[in-house]
């Protein structure tokens, strides 16, 4: 059995461990091919978010969605309902676990964001690096920058 990859908890009912080969099995229709397709720089193959949150399934008082990089410390709090549907949970390139160079072990993308600073599902939700989903009451650790120039620092040098 690989390592896990993701960790999925807080306000769900079944928290769950996932490895490499869990995602592996999750049926052909829950897994997105080719992720370039919506972010022409990215690469990589995933499953949609509501396949993941149907395992865990949310409680009611599941309202936000926090992403969890512990290799950066970064964390991005975000609206359930929004991103239910545009979420991918990207775990592989090219048949292998998703590596570090490409944001891994899990790179969190969402299909059609907002330019930064413009939405709560913006650009800056895209997290790299993502091991823990947190589902919240409320808004969750969210450590996305607040101001242009904390925000250039951000993308200044990433893929």
């Amino acid at each position: 059995m690989s390592d896990i990859l993701l960790r999925v908890d807080g306000e769900v009912e079944a928290p769950l461990e996932l490895t490499f080969e869990h995602f592996a099995e999750f049926p052909d229709a829950e897994q997105v091919a080719d992720i370039s397709r919506f972010h022409p720089k990215r690469q990589g193959d995933g499953v949609t978010l509501e396949s993941v949150l149907q395992r865990v399934r949310p409680t009611d008082q599941a309202t936000y969605l926090t992403l969890h990089a512990t290799a950066d410390d970064f964390a991005a709090s975000i609206p359930l309902e929004a991103i239910r549907g545009e979420g991918i949970v990207v775990y592989q390139l090219q048949g292998q676990p998703l590596p570090v160079s490409n944001g891994g072990p899990i790179r969190f993308l969402i299909k059609n964001p907002a330019a930064c600073h413009t939405d709560e599902l913006d650009d800056c939700a895209n997290v790299k690096f993502v091991d823990r989903i947190e589902l919240t009451s409320g808004k969750g650790r969210d450590t996305r920058p607040e101001n242009d120039e904390d925000h250039e620092e951000l993308h200044r040098g990433q893929d």
